[in-house]
């Protein structure tokens, strides 16, 4: 029964439960990935370029003579590449993540009576469920190599090398095949299943806060000699005149992708929004955002998104299905700031 005093806390704030680091970007050969000798960093380099007028024209700039006169001034842009040497053909990109127990304790709530019910909530969640349905899910968006984004397109192999790290040594190991793991779903059968089932169930207890957790990811990509690889991209917001039209991300000048990216990766998991059949996983956010389609894909009108749903569950008792109890306890292990608008 609901109770109809309860009200959403106006001050209610979750910590992530998946931390990632940034990821560093490294140089080898594809023959020396198990060897134990250090691969050096990618370091940024410029290049300026003269483009050419490619963009769409305004109905008065297509007169032949004014289309003329704009070609005559170059497109000049300086940008910053990030390249594997001439004689290395793989990128090996690393970062450790640390899974952290209490997923659906709130790190800030000012209303008791809430927190009682949340608590009450995410502990009936668990023991129905368990955390093994999520934690598997983010097993294989490790082992997929999806984190690598635009990295993992067009290469010939891609391995991925999972360790669970104990005083700072590799306590135990687990190498994928990522190219061989969908990109589409979570249906995994075949050699990797095994360890999947290894990787989740860690990762399972240190999201319950059974143990903790530290793993270290290292991708291998083989995609060929002196070929161009992706950092991150900076978003500049006070941009002067004659800056960089590219600015890349490094670390001492060492390439990389941003933690919050790689976190985006790792919880590319929501299968349970209207319109997955077609369109697989999207990110666990709280209205389904993909800002890469400009489209939210859980709207409140459909009472889609994470707010109606966790209301409902809280406030009238009205518990989500399966999946969409899945999404939400998603959500909570993404983190974030979620109470009552003011």
């Amino acid at each position: 029964m609901s109770d109809n005093n309860l009200k959403t806390a106006s001050v209610l704030a979750f910590e992530r439960k998946l931390d990632p680091s940034d990821a560093l970007f490294f140089s080898g050969n594809w023959s020396e990935r198990t060897a134990s000798k250090a691969w050096p960093g990618i370091a940024l380099n410029e290049k300026s370029v003269r483009g050419t007028i490619s963009n769409r024209l305004k109905t008065k700039d297509q007169d032949p003579t004014k289309l003329d006169a704009a070609i005559e001034n170059p497109n000049l842009q300086t940008v910053d590449v990030a390249a594997l040497p001439a004689d290395a053909d793989t990128l090996k990109v690393r970062f450790t993540l640390r899974v952290l127990g209490g997923t659906g304790t709130p790190s800030a709530c000012n209303d008791a009576a809430y927190r009682q019910k949340l608590t009450a909530t995410v502990a009936t969640y668990v023991e129905t469920h368990g955390f093994t349905e999520l934690a598997r899910r983010y097993a294989i968006n490790l082992a997929n190599g999806r984190f690598l984004w635009r990295n993992r397109i067009g290469a010939e192999q891609v391995e991925v090398q999972i360790a669970r790290l104990i005083d700072g040594k590799a306590d135990k190991t687990w190498t994928f095949d990522a190219l061989a793991l969908s990109l589409r779903g979570f249906d995994i059968d075949g050699a990797a299943s095994a360890s999947l089932d290894e990787l989740a169930a860690l990762i399972a207890g240190g999201l319950a806060g059974r143990h903790h957790l530290l793993l270290e990811i290292s991708a291998f990509v083989r995609v060929g000699a002196g070929q161009e690889v992706f950092p991150s991209q900076e978003l500049i917001l006070d941009r002067g005149r004659g800056d960089k039209s590219k600015t890349l991300y490094h670390v001492n000048n060492v390439a990389g992708i941003h933690s919050q990216k790689l976190g985006n990766a790792i919880r590319t998991i929501d299968t349970w929004y209207p319109e997955a059949a077609e369109l697989g996983p999207i990110a666990a956010e709280p209205y389904g955002s993909v800002t890469t389609q400009g489209k939210a894909y859980r709207q409140p009108k459909a009472k889609a998104d994470f707010y109606t749903l966790l209301d409902n569950w809280m406030l009238k008792d009205k518990m989500p299905d399966k999946g969409n109890q899945h999404y939400v306890m998603a959500v909570l292990v993404r983190g974030g700031v979620f109470g009552e608008a003011g």
